[in-house]
């Protein structure tokens, strides 16, 4: 009886987590959460594919950084937390294809949302030696300017191609094979 009771109270008090006062209200006023992983990046066709939102903020470390950047380049936007399990996991693996594309026309942006401190943040980033830059949005603000696309799932990738438009959108960890496969298959776009 006291291992039950003490599962309910656990139980109770991990629900009241995912409720914080600084919560960003996206879509249907969802809050950021983890969903089920797509299976495999599936690459919107040319014809259909839509201009991202254009964004801005402030880089983890210092510094500031503009969607302009990105400008024909294919880039990857990862939407990340210290305190979220899959993103230790999909993180490192992608410095992996980061460190073998990014002399091909290919830039990575991390997107660190939901974190109540930037030093946790920058403890992760060294952790797992990552070089690509990340925007500190403790807000969800730039994942309100993807409120079309699932930002709001912790992780989430959104890849866009040359001219800055959707080219493939992931929520959940991302298979670093399947990755490299969509890369590959954006950047051989005429």
């Amino acid at each position: 009886m006291r291992r039950l009771l003490f599962g309910l109270v656990a139980a109770l008090l991990l629900a009241g987590c995912s409720s914080g006062a600084d919560a960003v209200e996206v879509n249907s006023g969802g809050e950021f959460r983890f969903v089920e992983a797509t299976p495999t990046g599936e690459v919107i066709p040319p014809g259909e594919r839509a201009t991202a939102p254009e964004f801005s903020g402030t880089l983890l470390g210092g510094g500031e950084f503009s969607s302009a950047e990105l400008s024909g380049d294919v880039a990857v936007l990862n939407f990340w937390g210290s305190w979220c399990a899959p993103c230790r996991v999909e993180t490192p693996e992608f410095q992996e294809v980061y460190a073998d594309v990014r002399d091909d026309g290919v830039q990575f942006l991390g997107l660190n949302v939901k974190e109540t401190d930037e030093q946790f943040a920058l403890a992760f980033i060294e952790r797992f030696g990552i070089e690509f830059p990340s925007l500190y949005d403790p807000r969800g603000e730039v994942a309100l300017a993807f409120r079309d696309y699932p930002a709001r799932a912790v992780p989430s990738t959104i890849v866009l191609d040359r001219e800055g438009r959707v080219a493939a959108v992931y929520t959940g960890e991302v298979a670093q094979e399947d990755l490299r496969r969509v890369l590959a298959q954006v950047l051989g776009e005429a």
